[in-house]
């Protein structure tokens, strides 16, 4: 299968309509999730579910909506596709949640087995304090 940009957007679209189950339908149970940076999230996930308990559980705690991603640009270079992205995500509270992320994400087979995260490592550590 060859990777293109309309296949990747088709898998992240689900994050912009904050359909992040059916998002991780196409991420591997066994992948290595790894968040760069110093804040309450960051860290060097081994499996699908220890990745989603870990970030996105806990940031829907402070978020009204949860997890809400739009695309900016997309990168292919097989098997790897490099995505930008920005939050459309609204702290419980008030106030916009105002991060932007850069992912590698390595796919097998049309699944993504790896991920590098990017991420604005001060704003999730002081939206994350007053969890």
């Amino acid at each position: 299968m060859q990777l293109t940009k309309e296949y990747v957007y088709g898998i992240f679209g689900f994050l912009e309509k904050g359909q992040s189950k059916e998002f991780f339908k196409n991420v591997a149970e066994d992948v290595k999730w790894t968040v760069m940076g110093t804040h309450p999230l960051a860290g060097i996930y081994k499996s699908k579910s220890e990745f989603f308990a870990a970030t996105f559980d806990r940031l829907a705690k402070v978020l009204e909506e949860g997890v809400v991603l739009k695309v900016d640009s997309i990168l292919i270079s097989e098997p790897f596709a490099i995505v930008e992205m920005h939050a459309l995500s609204h702290i419980k509270g008030g106030g916009d949640f105002n991060n932007t992320y850069c992912w590698i994400t390595k796919f097998n087979q049309g699944r993504i087995v790896e991920v590098r995260a990017y991420l604005d490592s001060a704003l999730v550590a002081q939206v994350m304090s007053n969890q």
